[in-house]
């Protein structure tokens, strides 16, 4: 099964600035553009944030990247650390 036909973002940011910007209705852009209002809605919620909001979401999701690969290479130092410290707890009895 296919996975349907994929727009560019700027095709996403026109479509959606037909409704919000110049006020036509959702379901008559659709139509027109030969898409379903249910992508067009999503499009809308995707974009219709200003371009700082968008760049704000963008740099928090970066940042939680950093953060996870971070967390997994401290906790990968912490279990080793465990493991040395078992090891020599056993070798000094």
């Amino acid at each position: 099964m296919g996975k349907g036909i994929r727009f560019t973002d700027e095709f996403k940011q026109d479509a959606v600035a037909q409704v919000v910007e110049r006020g036509y209705a959702v379901s008559e852009v659709a139509q027109r553009l030969g898409i379903s209002t249910k992508s067009l809605y999503t499009w809308k919620s995707q974009f219709a944030k200003s371009p700082r909001a968008r760049a704000e979401t963008s740099e928090q999701a970066g940042e939680i990247k950093r953060l996870k690969r971070e967390l997994a290479r401290v906790t990968e130092e912490r279990n080793i650390l465990k493991k040395a410290t078992a090891y020599f707890a056993r070798e000094s009895q």
